[in-house]
């Protein structure tokens, strides 16, 4: 008997056979996202349940503990049913009382893990909402998530003194802002003291993965040290990237020390070459991003003032986040038993 190994395959046959594997992808990958938003349907409902049980009977822990114990005993074989996650789940309903499942919004569609995180961080409901939804856009996973709240991404994002509002017309301008933070956390360069310049851009491309991470979303690296040339005269901008949803180049160039208006010029140059020699027509305008050891932000909005083209100016850390940005980061004990979560405890 010939076995199906060997037969000789008819014309197309590859092509079919990808074309079915990724219908195959599609339906499994779907099938767990149905799942997972039955289960967040089902985690919020008995958390509304228990707050209302709790305003109308005063229920305390007791009887969520019992409340626990009888439904693991009717569901053995069902993890996630514990006395703390229905305290979570209590948490859960309580953080998001306008929950519906039949209306798209971005925490239904993040797995537990994800929601116990951000409920944990105890984080103002706008700040939760920003969170929720940069998660389910990006698909980030649970440590990506954590490490964006513990180091204030949402409060460093757009916060670059700019000259975008003068040089891009809305709403280009507000979606500019959006990729200039300030400052940049380096930290993960594992980096002290004062390093040259060039030894910053080193240790920034060799450890791109990281690098692209704390710009955010949507950033591509193009290159280092590319270089241009005008009439006989080099010049080389220290990094480029494109901004694919944004469809533009950036310019970023690196100063370790404090700012100097002189800088901005240079950056000012830099952004019109790329603008000049790389950007086509359906490209938005290039934009140039000065990332700088310390600034004097007013300083800084003089020297911006009178520069042609779309820059922005931002400082930048690697041995720890400044003090105001460090408040309320949870202390090493907390992080240690966030870190220490189980699949089973989760209920995922």
């Amino acid at each position: 008997m010939t076995e199906p190994r060997d037969l000789a395959l008819p014309t197309g046959y590859t092509d079919l056979l990808g074309e079915l594997k990724n219908r195959v992808r599609s339906a499994r990958t779907e099938a767990l996202r149905t799942v997972n938003t039955q289960l967040i349907e089902l985690y919020w409902s008995i958390g509304n349940t228990i707050l209302e049980r709790q305003a109308i009977d005063g229920w305390g822990s007791g009887v969520i503990s019992r409340l626990a114990q009888d439904l693991r005993a009717e569901f053995p074989d069902m993890t996630g049913l514990s006395r703390s996650n229905l305290q979570y789940m209590r948490s859960f309903a309580e953080a998001w009382p306008g929950f519906d499942a039949n209306v798209p919004q971005p925490v239904g569609h993040l797995p537990w893990g994800h929601i116990r995180t951000m409920l944990d961080k105890r984080l103002e409901p706008e700040v939760r909402e920003w969170y929720a939804a940069a998660a389910a856009e990006h698909g980030w996973s649970r440590n990506v998530l954590m490490n964006m709240i513990m180091n204030k991404t949402l409060e460093r994002t757009g916060a670059a003194p700019s000259n975008f509002k003068h040089q891009l017309v809305a709403p280009d301008s507000e979606l500019a802002q959006q990729i200039a933070k300030d400052p940049y956390n380096f930290e993960f360069l594992g980096l002290s003291g004062e390093v040259a310049e060039r030894d910053l851009e080193n240790a920034l491309t060799s450890r791109i993965t990281e690098t692209l991470r704390e710009l955010g979303p949507g950033f591509s690296f193009v290159g280092r040290q590319v270089h241009f040339e005008v009439d006989g005269d080099d010049f080389y901008v220290d990094l480029l990237f494109f901004h694919i949803e944004q469809s533009r180049y950036v310019v970023i160039e690196l100063k370790t020390g404090k700012f100097q208006p002189e800088y901005a010029g240079k950056l000012n140059f830099y952004v019109a070459l790329v603008d000049d020699m790389l950007r086509r027509r359906h490209h938005n305008e290039t934009i140039g991003i000065l990332i700088c050891g310390s600034k004097n932000d007013r300083s800084v909005r003089y020297s911006l003032g009178r520069t042609t083209s779309p820059l922005a100016v931002a400082s930048y850390t690697y041995d720890a986040l400044p003090d105001n940005v460090r408040q309320g980061l949870p202390d090493a004990e907390h992080l240690a038993a966030a870190l220490e979560w189980t699949e089973t405890e989760e209920g995922i």
